[in-house]
């Protein structure tokens, strides 16, 4: 019998939250100063190097570490916004400042920022968006983290009008083939990923 999308899609997200786990301290530094350094390089090119909002979020655990990438964005002189898990699968976001701390989400098991939130209309006018995965293929199918919340953001955008550029922050190893990610009729494709070794557009998206 074949597995149905979500069957496959939670072999996945398991298979690559167990190999995380193996990652040691260094690596995990090592990968959170490529981030930054390759991610910060993409902003500048979007901008052409001026001041923007960018929308990231804080990855925690062993998740990609994307605190390097948010100081580096903040040092280039951007304003970053940073999302807020809210009832029915929303996003807020909050302007990030380094003195500002973090919080436990009531929804989610992540730490996010304390502050005024906004709704989406204000991260619509990012000019780049950062978003989480455990795994992407090259035709640009995406596995998050289960919840749905940036499925439902995308659409929001989507529904807008909005294209704003993105990329899901994963690590080499969970950019697969095409075809290994089924496809869901709530999915939102994604045109690119930010992974240690660089910032790379999808053809297939």
């Amino acid at each position: 019998m074949l597995e149905d999308a979500k069957a496959v899609k939670d072999r996945i997200r398991t298979a690559h939250r167990r190999r995380r786990a193996a990652l040691t301290p260094q690596q995990l530094e090592e990968a959170g100063s490529a981030l930054a350094r390759h991610g910060a390089a993409w902003a500048h090119t979007l901008t052409a190097g001026a001041p923007a909002t960018v929308c990231v979020y804080f990855g925690v655990g062993v998740e990609p570490p994307t605190l390097p990438l948010i100081n580096a964005l903040h040092n280039n002189g951007h304003r970053v916004l940073l999302p807020v898990c809210e009832p029915g699968r929303e996003l807020a976001w909050v302007f990030w400042d380094p003195e500002a701390g973090f919080e436990r989400s009531r929804f989610a098991p992540i730490l996010e920022p304390a502050g005024e939130r906004h709704g989406p209309d204000v991260a619509g006018a990012a000019a780049a968006l950062f978003i989480p995965a455990t795994a992407v293929d090259v035709a640009g199918n995406r596995i998050g983290q289960g919840g749905g919340y940036y499925d439902k953001f995308l659409g929001h955008l989507a529904t807008a009008g909005k294209n704003i550029p993105l990329a899901a922050v994963i690590y080499d190893e969970e950019l697969l083939p095409a075809g290994q990610i089924p496809e869901e009729d709530f999915d939102r494709p994604v045109p690119a990923i930010l992974a240690p070794s660089g910032f790379r557009a999808l053809a297939g998206a």
